[in-house]
């Protein structure tokens, strides 16, 4: 069991480490960043022109934009970004169930259309901020502190696991010393509780994970809401530029909340050849280690 635990472990490490070099090692981020500049810069030249039938009053041009906005979030998200990255790295890290991990998935994807919101009119009104400035702050300022802050949780989930390694190692070590035995319970044969089962390991704490995960993400608003935001509002059509930017945080999520199935299951898969006894809190925690290192040196790259 332990054999097939270790080459199962081995063989996920392998296809990431394959995929990682392919993205960072022969150019594949920078195609994928190509194919997502291109339907993006498609997507903006479109939506000015529907921006302009919008104010003209024709028919049809809201729901058009609409959908373009949603098309823009998709390719925004396509590419190689932040949130997939922390989103994924979770779901492969912590035991988390696939809805919960989807809702925070659509949630720290608003939350980013949220901020774009909130920096163009606190840029309008309060600091006279024009275009140019408001992308600038967002992607020379809130971009990297992003991309610190995900590196940060990554480092806090390699830590962990790094920690809950140890702690398995010295609990070994402890009963092999005294001769007791451990059950699947976390109980041994001297009577006592020593370690949490795989289920209380693994849990999520609740609203402090879920905060950390939707504010690293949200902290960098996406460029194609400003672009909208400040053109409905130099045309007056605030209300269709705010709508079009949940709308496009809509159209991220559903990369991302794809990701998160796909990070559910991998865990799930490797997870279910463990069982539930001390081979899987191993497991977990190598995971856990591994997720969050991945999840570290990726946004490092970003940044």
């Amino acid at each position: 069991m332990r054999r097939a635990l270790n080459l199962s472990f081995l063989g996920a490490l392998a296809a990431l480490a394959v995929v990682a070099v392919w993205l960072w090692g022969f150019g594949g981020a920078a195609v994928l960043s190509a194919w997502a500049a291109d339907g993006q810069r498609d997507v903006q030249n479109a939506m000015a022109h529907l921006l302009r039938a919008l104010k003209g009053g024709e028919a049809g041009a809201l729901a058009g934009l609409m959908g373009l906005c949603f098309a823009y979030g998709f390719f925004h998200a396509a590419g190689p970004g932040h949130g997939k990255v922390l989103i994924g790295g979770y779901g492969a890290a912590r035991k988390i169930p696939l809805v919960r991990l989807s809702v925070l998935a659509v949630l720290s994807s608003l939350a980013q259309a949220l901020s774009a919101v909130l920096l163009v009119y606190a840029g309008v009104f309060l600091l006279g901020l024009t275009r140019e400035s408001m992308t600038g702050l967002a992607e020379d300022w809130a971009a990297p502190a992003s991309y610190v802050a995900i590196a940060l949780v990554g480092l806090w989930l390699a830590l962990r696991g790094a920690r809950k390694l140890w702690r398995e190692r010295a609990h070994t070590i402890q009963h092999e010393h005294d001769g007791h035995h451990t059950h699947d319970d976390g109980s041994c044969s001297c009577g006592h509780k020593h370690g949490p089962t795989i289920d209380e390991a693994a849990e999520i704490h609740g609203l402090r994970d879920a905060l950390l995960l939707i504010g690293a993400v949200a902290i960098r608003p996406c460029t194609g809401a400003l672009f909208l935001l400040i053109l409905t509002w130099r045309l007056g059509l605030d209300w269709a530029g705010i709508a079009g930017a949940f709308v496009m945080g809509l159209g991220t999520a559903s990369v991302t909340v794809s990701v998160a199935f796909i990070a559910v299951f991998f865990r799930s898969s490797l997870m279910a050849q463990a069982g539930d006894g001390k081979a899987a809190l191993k497991l977990s925690a190598l995971i856990e280690l591994a997720a969050g290192a991945l999840i570290m040196l990726a946004a490092l790259s970003l940044l």
